[in-house]
């Protein structure tokens, strides 16, 4: 027999599972495998891992099947698997979570199993993918363009493989996986053949420019504000997006108007730093030594500052405690980014190599640094931006909707970005074909039982509409 390469990935494999839910017990198979890419030439490039969630009871050739990516660029698809979209789940990213805890598996009661199978896929250099022929391919993976161009043909690839051509085809993705899902299914719609019915983008930056020139630019902080007011106001229970209307009128009226004037006029500073300390809860005097601009890393700080505590970018009101409470400035770990690395890896190896057998000589990448590093945002001077995207793919295909869900306490792509974007887009026929929620929770929302649940209804109403039963 034939010496296994090293770091090579093993053959497929597959299991029998059942997860109860309060109203079945869902019996699938699960299968993890994958899926090369290879050059017109034939040569292998890459090696796409790809594991699938099928219900068995169906027909899988004509029910719906979800193709399901995570962000970065550089994080693996696990975030969203084990956290609240497969059949097992684990309890990561809350207050009282910590990397120690152990990494044990619960059925999840809100699997988007029941209404669809799922596919989930890690690109090059996330989870156990890989690139073969290193330099080079690396760098046709690591773009905007090249990653939506093989994530496209993956999802075409698969397809075809797995006979299911003729099932609605949906896409779902976090962070930068929701910025990437309109440029795969335009790819898709225009390259590969292949139509996508609907579009879940979770936590998603969908246009790069609104964030950017912040020093001349009053975006980034209209934007922000309401999701720092939800911190402060969540400190008192759950915050919905109806308790937050004040802030956004607040925001997109008299606060841009006052930071239109500029730090010169010393009124307008006057007024928006008094209300922001008092929509946000820091110190006055703090708050306007920023000119009433309060950046991220020093809301999350300050905001607990007086515990010895440090919040989340990813959800503010999860917590650590400072490893330099006295000090003027600290370097700190994110509690729910950072504090989630270990028990997530700890899951995904556990899963892989006990339930299936799946044992890969290497390390597995839930966040590789590397990738995001070295990625490459496009060769012309405009920010990257997919939203131009989304509006071809809506205006071709009538039947598409989409749903993009965000966390009220999320700073690293806070609501009020995605409600820019989604707010200049035609009607296309129904104003309704695109909707904005909003859940209590941070950028990953879906690990807060209420926000999970409540989620997981909105987007089995869109595969309702979008994909009804025959």
């Amino acid at each position: 027999m034939l010496a296994q390469e090293p770091g090579a990935l093993p053959p497929d494999a597959s299991a029998k599972r059942t997860a109860a839910t309060p109203d079945d017990t869902l019996a699938y198979t699960v299968a993890v495998e994958p899926v090369p890419l290879s050059d017109p030439e034939g040569k292998k490039l890459a090696e796409i891992v790809v594991t699938s969630y099928t219900l068995d009871r169906t027909k899988p050739a004509l029910r719906p099947i979800t193709y399901v990516f995570n962000g970065g660029p550089g994080a693996a698809s696990a975030f969203l698997n084990f956290g609240g979209l497969g059949p097992k789940r684990l309890a990561f990213g809350n207050e009282g979570d910590t990397p120690s805890d152990p990494p044990a598996m619960v059925d999840n009661a809100d699997s988007w199993l029941a209404f669809t199978d799922l596919v989930f896929v890690d690109p090059v250099g996330t989870g156990y993918s890989r690139s073969v022929g290193g330099g080079d391919a690396e760098r046709n993976f690591w773009s905007v363009q090249g990653d939506a161009e093989s994530l496209s043909r993956i999802v075409a690839k698969h397809l075809a493989s797995k006979n299911r051509l003729m099932s609605p085809v949906f896409l779902a993705g976090e962070s930068y996986g929701g910025f990437r899902i309109p440029l795969i299914a335009k790819t898709l719609q225009s390259r590969d053949g292949v139509g996508v019915r609907g579009l879940v983008a979770i936590s998603p930056v969908l246009d790069f420019s609104i964030r950017q020139g912040a020093d001349s630019s009053p975006l980034t902080w209209v934007n922000g504000l309401p999701s720092l007011a939800a911190t402060m106001r969540e400190t008192k229970g759950p915050v919905t997006r109806a308790d937050l209307t004040d802030v956004e009128a607040y925001a997109t009226g008299p606060f841009m108007a006052d930071l239109m004037k500029g730090p010169r006029d010393a009124a307008a500073v006057e007024r928006i730093s008094a209300k922001v300390a008092e929509l946000t809860g820091l110190d006055p005097a703090f708050v306007k030594r920023l000119g009433g601009r309060v950046d991220v890393r020093s809301f999350v700080r300050e905001f607990r500052r007086g515990q010895g505590k440090v919040g989340s970018a990813y959800d503010a009101n999860v917590t650590a405690f400072d490893p330099e409470p006295t000090a003027g400035r600290s370097n700190f770990d994110d509690p729910v980014l950072d504090g989630a690395l270990a028990p997530l890896t700890r899951a995904a190896v556990d899963f892989y190599a006990r339930d299936l057998g799946y044992r890969v000589d290497r390390r597995y990448e839930l966040i590789n640094g590397e990738v995001n590093r070295k990625w490459r945002w496009g060769d012309g001077q405009e920010p990257a931006e997919s939203a131009s995207e989304l509006r071809e793919v809506l205006a071709l295909d009538r039947k598409i909707r989409v749903l993009v869900g965000h966390g009220a306490t999320d700073l690293v792509t806070p609501y009020m970005e995605s409600k820019m974007v989604l707010d200049q887009l035609p009607a296309f026929g129904d104003p309704e074909r695109v909707a904005l929620k909003v859940y209590p929770g941070g950028h990953m929302f879906y690990t807060r039982d209420a926000s999970r649940a409540a989620f997981t209804r909105d987007v089995k109403a869109l595969y309702d509409t979008a994909a009804p039963a025959e």
